[in-house]
């Protein structure tokens, strides 16, 4: 296992140990949606509660439930390490734009720096392998509607200067040039970031000669 993903991987031990602190509560909410049981499970104890309950919840509206915020909360750590491992298998922008919902950002300190220590070490596995477990673009768009900043994750792909990193360099710019979307590049499940700028202007002078696109010299693109 690389260095990075040894991070990873503790990272995600570290927030798992972080949100053990978080007592259960009664989950009331939508019974059209849930039966008795679902609600009742997720009140419980959090290891016995499903999988596929933690993806449903995961992916809910928070209108759905009378306490969003607190049962996202309590679920973050079965929410984040399956979707960063690339086994949760629900979109990632939408888990993003949950994450913003439930205001993560404003979460007491230990929980919400675990987080950010996840986010930070979760990018540098990426970039460190190639494929990675979640494709770059989701990844990428994940961290930057979650933080609402796209420029810390950029800068860092800057200074990763490595075969894995080129190559998830290269995957990016042939996904967002297909039909060249990048000129209307949003983010997240409701596309609440609007990307364009930020990332063209990057690829345009940033990391131009590491990438070997003739697309990006469509003069579009370059006014």
């Amino acid at each position: 296992m690389s260095r990075s993903r040894q991070q990873l991987m503790s990272a995600l031990d570290t927030m798992e140990r972080v949100f053990a602190a978080e007592e259960p509560f009664p989950v009331t909410g939508c019974t059209y949606c849930y039966s008795e049981e679902s609600l009742a499970e997720l009140s419980g104890p959090l290891h016995l509660i499903s999988d596929d309950l933690v993806s449903s919840v995961a992916s809910e509206v928070p209108s759905h439930w009378d306490d969003f915020q607190r049962l996202y909360r309590r679920l973050a750590p079965r929410i984040v390490r399956p979707l960063v491992t690339g086994q949760l298998h629900v979109d990632e922008e939408l888990i993003a734009t949950r994450l913003v919902h439930a205001e993560w950002t404003s979460w007491d300190a230990p929980p919400a720096d675990a987080l950010r220590d996840v986010w930070a070490a979760w990018w540098r596995a990426t970039l460190d392998a190639h494929p990675s477990p979640v494709f770059i673009r989701p990844t990428l768009a994940f961290l930057t509607v979650a933080t609402g900043e796209l420029r810390p994750w950029l800068d860092m792909w800057t200074a990763t200067r490595t075969p894995a990193a080129d190559a998830h360099l290269e995957d990016l710019v042939d996904d967002v040039l297909f039909e060249f979307e990048i000129t209307d590049l949003k983010w997240g499940f409701y596309g609440e970031y609007h990307a364009t700028a930020e990332l063209l202007d990057w690829l345009l002078t940033d990391v131009r000669d590491r990438i070997d696109d003739v697309r990006l010299d469509e003069p579009f693109l370059l006014e």
